[in-house]
């Protein structure tokens, strides 16, 4: 399915299912939508909306395909692997500062999506971010299941929060799995499965003993971050690794984490007797 959209909203597609649940919001509050899957990362189900495929590596073709159908606005959504090096210099070729793009190219990820915002404004198209034009998918504040955290978690997640803070200024990590005011493990450039498959094998190699079951996990955006691009995210599976890792809920940030599979996620935390709950930052 394709075609002339008007004023459509692009969703510029990688993996998963969030680019496909944006274009459903965006279509339930009446707007219309026009998706650009990346090629070799979306998912089939794009194809359910307006939609073409479009190389990641080939920018010029992507703008080119969004200015014919006079798209002004995209959201950018879902997972991509990281370019390497030359793949990267093939994307920002038509950048004419030199230092800026080296900077670019040899930066952390918030420095190469800052880029990727570049080249979608220097060519006359806005970037929107998730909260402007879907906020139904972000956490809300408050018990957001059935299962509601017990009020001895508050100090671990205000301790939670303060190392966020603090790794915040070194382009690092999203999440922190603490329990009983020791921070058992933090989320570097592999994401939170991984972080939660190294506190289940702590565990099970006895590296760290628990006197009882009070771990929990908890996201937040970075600060300084572009709330556009790259917001924190938990779904489905992160109730699965989380409860194979013994943790009793999962606190984020309300208002800056997306819930993918939202219904999904919060049933499986139901089944599962986790808590999942939105937090502010004081």
């Amino acid at each position: 399915m394709s075609g002339p959209s008007g004023d459509s909203i692009g969703i510029i597609a990688g993996s998963g299912a969030f680019p496909v649940e944006i274009a459903a919001s965006l279509q339930r509050s009446g707007r219309k939508v026009f998706v650009v899957g990346l090629r070799g990362f979306a998912e089939r189900r794009i194809r359910d909306f307006p939609h073409l495929y479009a190389d990641m590596l080939d920018p010029h073709a992507l703008l080119s395909a969004l200015k014919q159908r006079n798209i002004s606005s995209v959201i950018l959504a879902g997972g991509v692997s990281r370019p390497g090096p030359l793949a990267l210099l093939s994307i920002y070729t038509f950048f004419r500062n030199r230092d800026e793009l080296r900077k670019i190219v040899t930066g952390g990820d918030d420095r190469i999506l800052r880029g990727v915002i570049r080249l979608f404004e220097e060519a006359g198209i806005k970037v929107l971010g998730v909260g402007e034009a879907a906020a139904d998918l972000l956490a809300q504040k408050g018990t957001m299941g059935q299962i509601a955290p017990p009020p001895a978690v508050d100090q671990d997640i205000d301790l939670a929060l303060e190392c966020l803070a603090k790794m915040a200024q070194f382009d690092f990590g999203q999440g922190v799995v603490v329990a009983d005011g020791r921070i058992l493990a933090v989320e570097g450039p592999e994401g939170t499965d991984a972080m939660l498959k190294r506190v289940y094998e702590m565990q099970k190699n006895r590296r760290v003993t628990l006197d009882r079951q009070s771990a929990i996990l908890v996201k937040a955006s970075k600060k300084g971050q572009d709330r556009r691009v790259d917001l924190p995210a938990i779904g489905p599976r992160t109730i699965e690794l989380a409860k194979r890792a013994g943790l009793i809920g999962i606190a984020v940030e309300a208002d800056q984490v997306i819930l993918v599979e939202r219904q999904a996620l919060l049933d499986a935390a139901d089944r599962n007797g986790m808590f999942v709950t939105g937090v502010t930052i004081r």
